[in-house]
């Protein structure tokens, strides 16, 4: 395993696959444990992607952690999908998640209801109800975090979830996932995390496997700090750690 620093960012570099997740739910783990500790509850976000199943099937199996006590979140729904739809990510989050663990509750985005905005509002009242403690969170084909795609990505977003536009880029790498058959499938908008809200967990852990990925994680440490790779921003968060295995740090290791 090798360790970086990226300004403020810790990276990890894995082996494998399998060891990114390992050690990235490790760090998820200790985390929330200090946070029940300190705290009667925690407060969880999570991704919903292949890129994550690791991360989230070690954590989901950690001892000693307190699921009563911990209230989860996730970071984006597909406009127009019912929750029932095998490509939707609150039926992700069940499939991975909620069917092992009982959390104190688990928040999904309604991608269905009929007014986005006002279930962007809501969404976003229960965020903020209350810090969150972590994220877990990963980084898209072109950079993106939730679903703060290159074109609608706001650093100072005055909103904490909203409605957007996915962009071409995006829509492929669901279809590259196996999570639709082809991009006519793919649905073209989605309720998302702005950035702010995404940044204003206490912690961040960021698993980040494959390939496909190598690209944008170069442009996530080595890029400049904007919004044509929204991910950059990880490396101005104080309490964050980025986890690569050797395929997605391929062009970072050959710039280092």
């Amino acid at each position: 395993m090798t360790r970086l620093t990226f300004a403020q960012l810790g990276v990890e570099i894995h082996p494998d696959r399998s060891s990114l997740g390992s050690a990235a739910a490790a760090r998820a783990a200790a985390v929330l444990r200090a946070a029940l500790a300190d705290q009667n509850s925690a407060r969880l976000i999570v991704a919903s992607a292949p890129s994550q199943t690791e991360l989230i099937a070690h954590l989901a199996a950690a001892p000693l952690i307190d699921w009563s006590r911990v209230t989860l979140f996730h970071m984006d729904e597909y406009v127009g999908l019912p929750a029932d739809h095998p490509a939707s990510f609150r039926a992700w989050q069940w499939r991975h998640l909620l069917s092992k663990i009982k959390p104190a509750a688990f928040h999904g985005i309604q991608g269905d209801h009929p007014d986005p905005a006002a279930e962007s509002d809501r969404y976003a009242q229960l965020l903020r109800a209350a810090p969150i403690d972590l994220v877990c969170l990963g980084i898209g084909e072109n950079g993106h975090i939730a679903f703060n795609d290159p074109p609608v990505a706001d650093f100072h977003d005055p909103l904490y979830v909203k409605r957007v536009a996915l962009d071409e880029a995006c829509r492929l790498q669901q279809v590259h996932d196996g999570c639709f058959a082809n991009l006519a499938a793919v649905p073209r908008e989605a309720i998302t995390l702005t950035c702010p809200a995404l940044f204003a967990g206490a912690a961040l852990v960021c698993a980040v496997p494959g390939p496909r990925k190598a690209a944008a994680v170069r442009a996530t440490l080595l890029g400049p700090l904007a919004p044509s790779c929204p991910a950059s921003l990880l490396r101005q968060h104080p309490n964050a750690v980025l986890y690569l295995d050797r395929a997605s740090a391929a062009h970072l290791l050959a710039s280092v």
